[in-house]
């Protein structure tokens, strides 16, 4: 598992990264956790530490395991083989509303005939706690969530993003050590679903819980994790920050899930601290500075993400690396222009371009003739 230096600030100065300590221990531990389901294997083998504070996201495609990972958590499920352990116990025998673990999930399930107020309130009533404590709890949450004017209102009658707000505020009532939040922002609209995201992270940092969502999209996780745990077929495939899932990806699946990102594949040909790629016939070699160890003539890929391109009318002669190519399409989406650019062996590769100026028309366009460019530390050499 690879892990990045770079991590999130805390807001009272210094990087919060826990897992880079090796005095840590963590909240949660998963060891050499498998779960079946008949024959299905819907988590193989998986061990992995999330710490206290994190915000751990767990992403990947439809069917990877990332929900019934979630749910061995919540207790709903329990592990064919392996140990799950939070704050040191093993938490396997004790039933859901035992731990100290709360869902939130994508539906909400708010109560439809209980006020705001009331369906935060729910919880803590059921547990027997005191009037006075509930009052003074209530209204924290109500405060933590800027949801005090909606208090009296049912479900119905507020918005997508409000009755969010009030699922989370009843998750976080009971000062669970671990809240599990399953694609909790489905349901909200692309604009409403960002400026949540940020609400989410600052909730999170307010009251210190740790936070795992489970989510398939990949800006999502980006956003508000601390850490990014890619899963495919019931396996973790890299864990890292998402700045080092993004710019250094330990695999093709990886740098292929996150994000854009052009593959070229070749054959391998290592000259001191780079690797040199010989990937087409009558091309010159791609070059690319790499830590990691190749053997002449091994098949790898050089993931380069689009915006590391640069496209230009003229061949620019002191590139590290220059392809020429024909512009097959081109994709407007205001901020930027993505060029789908035909190379002479007919890889098509993408390029990012900033549309920094208003102007009417652009600099390139369908059919033109072009080169593109990048340094030989753009790319990531993969052999895998």
């Amino acid at each position: 598992m690879a892990d990045s230096a770079e991590a999130r600030p805390m807001p009272h100065g210094g990087i919060f990264e826990p897992w880079n300590d090796p005095t840590a221990s963590p909240l949660i531990r998963f060891e050499n956790v498998t779960k079946r389901f008949g024959d299905f294997t819907a988590i193989d083998d998986l061990t992995i530490d999330i710490f206290e504070r994190e915000f751990y996201a767990l992403l990947g495609p439809s069917g990877c395991g990332k929900t019934t990972l979630m749910r061995m958590l919540a207790g709903f499920e329990t592990p064919t083989e392996g140990t799950i352990l939070l704050a040191g116990q093993d938490i396997s025998p004790i039933p859901p509303n035992k731990r100290a673990v709360n869902m939130m999930f994508q539906s909400y399930a708010l109560f439809p005939h209980l006020s705001v107020w009331e369906n935060i309130a729910f919880g803590l009533k059921r547990e027997g706690m005191a009037k006075s404590e509930i009052d003074a709890r209530v209204d924290e949450m109500l405060r933590l969530t800027r949801l005090e004017r909606f208090a009296k209102r049912k479900p119905h009658q507020i918005s997508g993003g409000q009755r969010q707000r009030v699922a989370l505020a009843r998750s976080l009532a009971k000062a669970p050590k671990l809240l599990l939040l399953d694609e909790p922002l489905g349901a909200l609209d692309k604009k409403l679903r960002q400026e949540t995201q940020f609400e989410l992270m600052d909730i999170q940092e307010k009251t210190g819980t740790t936070f795992v969502i489970v989510t398939h999209d990949q800006e999502e996780a980006m956003t508000v994790a601390s850490r990014v745990a890619v899963m495919d077929e019931g396996r973790i495939i890299q864990v890292a920050t998402p700045d080092a899932i993004y710019e250094d990806p330990s695999s093709v699946y990886v740098a292929d899930f996150i994000g854009d990102v052009n593959l070229i594949e070749g054959r391998a040909r290592p000259e001191g601290d780079a690797l040199l790629l010989d990937w087409a016939e009558g091309e010159r070699p791609l070059r690319c500075k790499t830590s990691k160890s190749f053997s002449a003539g091994q098949t790898c890929h050089l993931a380069i993400r689009p915006e590391k391109l640069t496209i230009s009318a003229e061949e620019p002669a002191e590139a590290d690396n220059r392809a020429r190519g024909r512009i097959l399409d081109i994709a407007y989406l205001g901020n930027i222009s993505t060029y789908h650019v035909e190379l002479p062996g007919g890889l098509v590769l993408k390029a990012q371009a900033a549309n920094t100026r208003r102007i009417a028309r652009r600099s390139f366009t369908w059919e033109d003739e072009v080169w593109l460019s990048w340094t030989e530390t753009a790319g990531v050499a993969l052999e895998r």
